[in-house]
Formats: structure tokens, sequence, C-alpha cells
């Protein structure tokens, strides 16, 4: 080994206790501010969530699945056809997620999950005919109005809702239909990256990266939100913005592409900040020929929902007033716009963090390459630092609006989701020891908490 390779582990080393550090003071400062005044609103900071030490019936299955990635994770991924590879990642994720959501029995981990006052199955009634409640959406945001929305219909464009509601008309109805849905469509947000990062920066940093994709702690949250079922789709609609320019059918890709980016605007007002990583997918892509599809393909959803009545602007308007009407208005910017990231961190774990070093660490010379005179960048990994980093400055941006102050362990998935790509730059030869650190702060964290999402 090196000394260049020894700097970087021990760089590695850092990176993750400097992160740690950041939760617990997090957790520390949180628990005096919540304790002072309660201006948080969380029971345990900087998480949702409350100190609940149990086991559960997804216990040994979840330990299970966390040894046999980590033991053959790597190997698999190496050797497996490319396409038994992406089936898997997707298989794989959706049992270790289903198995952290199971630690709590179905009612609570999964079947209950969307049934609470604050969730989408609670107004499902109220959309018995549609044409009326989509023009009548906006006049129940605010918390003054007349039989206003939960707190996440109202928080959401009717996109969201409506998922539910079409699930209960095919007779999928009630919360155990409404929670596999988005274990399993969340947890399809593995394959949509992995075919992202293939196209774009090559089949050997995305088989590197499949194990952690699938072994991520945020898997306590995707299968138990529906903003894991958002981040799939989110992802699905880069996916397919990357391979518009590589499948026998660049047109029906591109224009699938905007269906999805269109859809995800409609399920959540922040998730048009995904334009930013569709940006960087254009750049690596080096042309900009999908867009008009891509375009078309947004504005026809936006007019299907604005001819339905539903004006996105003025439910965005209305949203970030309804915003400031609860918790909002009392938890403390100054808090949350670094709590926020200590959320982060837990989602994506240390071996992100370590990774997303490396990124950072290798940015400047994937910037110099980002002039236009440089051509397109050839080095794998640089593309790779370009997709990654324009998925943490989307999250960035977030944080810094100020519209997620707590409860981004959820919120952010859709950014989230593309970080632990990064983890293709860690060392070959230490892969298990940071896939061992995820699977055990997954397991500590559905053990020891009972989330709220």
């Amino acid at each position: 080994m090196t000394s260049e390779e020894r700097a970087g582990r021990r760089l590695d080393l850092v990176a993750a206790a400097a992160a740690a550090l950041l939760v617990v003071a997090a957790a520390v400062v949180g628990t005096v501010i919540e304790r002072a005044n309660g201006s948080l609103h969380v029971n345990w900071p900087p998480l949702y969530a409350s100190w609940s030490p149990h086991l559960g019936p997804g216990t040994p299955a979840a330990v299970v699945i966390a040894v046999l990635v980590i033991v053959h994770g790597p190997p698999l991924a190496a050797w497996l056809p490319w396409r038994r590879l992406v089936v898997l990642g997707w298989a794989g994720s959706l049992a270790w997620t289903g198995a952290l959501a199971m630690i709590d029995g179905w009612r609570t981990g999964i079947a209950g999950r969307l049934t609470t006052a604050y969730e989408y199955l609670t107004v499902i009634d109220r959309f018995d005919d549609l044409g009326p409640a989509l023009r009548d959406f906006t006049h129940h945001i605010l918390n003054n109005a007349p039989d206003h929305w939960p707190a996440h219909v109202a928080g959401h464009p009717p996109a969201a809702v409506l998922t539910f509601v079409g699930l209960d008309r095919i007779g999928l109805g009630g919360g155990g239909w409404a929670g596999l849905w988005c274990l399993i469509v969340g947890t399809s947000a593995v394959a949509a990256v992995l075919i992202t990062v293939r196209a774009l920066a090559g089949e050997p940093l995305a088989r590197r990266a499949a194990p952690f994709l699938v072994l991520v702690p945020s898997a306590v949250w995707v299968g138990t939100s529906a903003d894991g079922y958002f981040a799939a789709v989110a992802a699905w609609s880069l996916a397919l913005l990357a391979l518009a320019r590589r499948t026998r059918h660049p047109a029906a890709a591109a224009l699938a592409s905007g269906l999805l980016f269109g859809l995800t605007c409609y399920l959540s007002y922040g998730l048009t900040l995904i334009a930013l990583i569709a940006a960087a997918v254009l750049w690596l892509t080096r042309t900009v020929r999908p867009l008009p599809l891509v375009a078309a393909g947004a504005a026809a959803v936006a007019v299907a929902f604005t001819l339905a009545g539903f004006s996105w602007w003025e439910g965005y308007l209305l949203l970030v007033e309804r915003y400031y009407q609860g918790a909002a208005a009392v938890r403390p910017y100054a808090y949350w716009v670094w709590g926020n990231l200590a959320c982060t961190v837990l989602i994506i774990g240390p071996a992100t963090v370590a990774a997303l070093r490396r990124a950072l660490a290798a940015a400047p010379a994937a910037g110099r390459a980002l002039r236009p005179s440089a051509g397109p960048l050839r080095d794998p990994a640089d593309r790779l630092v370009v997709l990654v980093l324009a998925a943490l400055f989307a999250l960035l941006v977030a944080d810094l609006s100020g519209m997620s102050k707590a409860e981004t362990e959820r919120i952010w998935l859709p950014f989230a989701a593309w970080l632990p790509a990064a983890c293709a730059l860690l060392p070959a030869t230490r892969r298990r020891a940071w896939l061992t650190a995820q699977a055990v702060l997954a397991l500590l964290l559905n053990h020891l908490l009972h989330t709220g999402w």
C-alpha cells in the first residue's frame, strides 16, 4: 500500500468521525433546545423519532440479509450478468428494506404508516368525484381553511394523494397495499441509480456501487413513507434521461423521462430541484437533443393537472403559508440548517460520507474538465463525481431554502438515493468494512428508535 493510499484511508476515517461528531452535536444541542422550549417539535433530535429499544419479527431476517450482502455482495456485483445484477439489486433492496420495516411488525412497520391523521389514506373518500376534488384542492391547504387537508396532503401537489386514490379504485385500498406500494416501488430506485451510473460512468463503477446502494441506512425510511416512492419516480426519470442517447428508442426514453419528471413535480413541490441533477446528466451526455421531448412530457403532465383545475403555483404559494402556520413557524432555522445535515449523515451512513470526501477531493479536477474547451469527461470516476455532487448540491439548496426544517430523513430521500453511488470510489479492500458500518447503523436506528414516518 502506498503512502497516498494510507493517507486516503485515514482521511476517510476522519470524515466519518467528523460526521459522527456532527450527529452527536445535533443530538446534544437539539435535546437542550427541545427541553428548554420545545421549539424543535421532535422527540429525538435531529430525527423525528422517539427512543424505543425493541426487537421484532424482522430482526433475524435483517441481520441475515446484512451478512449476506456484506459477504457476497461485492463478488456477486463483480461477476453477475448486468441485467441479473440490476434485478438482484432491486430484490436485495426490497428484502433489506422490508426486513427493517418488519422489525416494527406488519401493522406498525408497513400497514399502518399511511393511515395516521397526517397521511393520505384518511382523505380517500373525499376524491370520489375527482373533478371537483382537484378544482377545490387548493381551497383546503391552509390550516384555517374549512375541512383543511392533513399535513401530508396539504404539503404536496395532488399526484401524491391521487396515487393512493388510484390504488383504492382498482381494489388495492387500505394501509397494507399502500405500504407495499411504497416499499416495492421505492426500492426500485436502486435499479434506476445503477442504470444511470452505468450509462454515465461505466459498468465497473456501477458494479462497485451496487452493494452500497442496497445496504443503505435510508432503507429505514424508504419502506415506511411515500417519499421513498417519490424518490423512485425521480430516479427513473433521470435514468431514462441518461439512456436517451444509448437506447434503440431515444425519443421514447426522452418523452418518458419528461413524463416522469412532470409527475415528480406533482408529487412534491421541492422535487423541482431534481432538475439540477438532470442538468448534470445532460452535461455528461454532452447533448441537449432529448430536451424538447423531455419538456413536452413534463408539460403534458402540467397541462393535464391545470386543465383538471389544479394550479401548481397557487398550491405552492399556499403551501408556504401553511408551512409557517405549523411547527415551521417556531422551528429555529439556525439549528435545522445544520441539524438537517446530521439527519443526512444518518440516512446515507459513514461509508457514503467517506466516499463523498473522496468525491469532493476529486471535484477540482472534475471542475477543470467541466470547461467547454476541455471536451467530454473521459475518466469514469470524474463522471461519477459530477453526478454525485450534483445530487449533493440539490440537497444543499433544499437545506438553505428553509422549507425542510426537520423530517429530512424522509423528505430528502430523492436526493440521498444518489449519494451512496459515490461508494464506488472507496478502495476495494475496505468495502466489506464499510458495508458493515452501513448495516450496523441501519440496524441500530431501527432497533433503538421508533421512527415517526
